[in-house]
């Protein structure tokens, strides 16, 4: 009778370990985002990262094109928590970082500080986004 319900106890433990994986990703994932998008690009902590932009955009976009990725990266960071639509969520996430690791390597390359383990990075990344969002996505409507 005790090892039935303890048995029980872990398997109910067992079910619920996905969920907090998966909600710990997600506020993984979006912090990754608020850190980029607040401290390093509108707060300017970082400013390789405004030099960047500027080697893709030129130095008269560099500060506002910049400041507005930093609103957009924080932008998804409110949209990973908030748990709506989480596959179009982590799909513009890829959109995102794949369109501007491709900026980067083709006009920045000299600027960035390891670029293969960056895309590598990014992977790893982008695979915690697709593991969440596919976790947590509504199973699609029955036809």
């Amino acid at each position: 009778m005790v090892a039935d319900r303890r048995r029980a106890a872990l398997i109910a433990a067992l079910h619920t370990l996905p969920l907090s994986m998966v909600t710990t990703l997600r506020v993984a994932t979006a912090t990754v985002w608020f850190v980029l998008g607040i401290v390093f690009k509108i707060l300017d902590v970082v400013p390789r990262h405004r030099r960047i932009v500027a080697a893709v955009l030129g130095d008269t976009l560099a500060a506002p094109a910049t400041m507005l990725v930093g609103v957009a990266e924080a932008a998804i960071g409110v949209w990973i928590l908030s748990g709506v639509r989480p596959r179009l969520c982590a799909a513009v996430q890829t959109i995102a970082i794949a369109g501007m690791n491709a900026l980067e390597l083709i006009f920045a390359r000299d600027l960035l500080l390891a670029p293969v383990p960056m895309v590598c990075a990014n992977i790893a990344f982008l695979t915690a986004g697709w593991y969440c969002a596919i976790k947590t996505a509504a199973p699609p409507p029955k036809v």
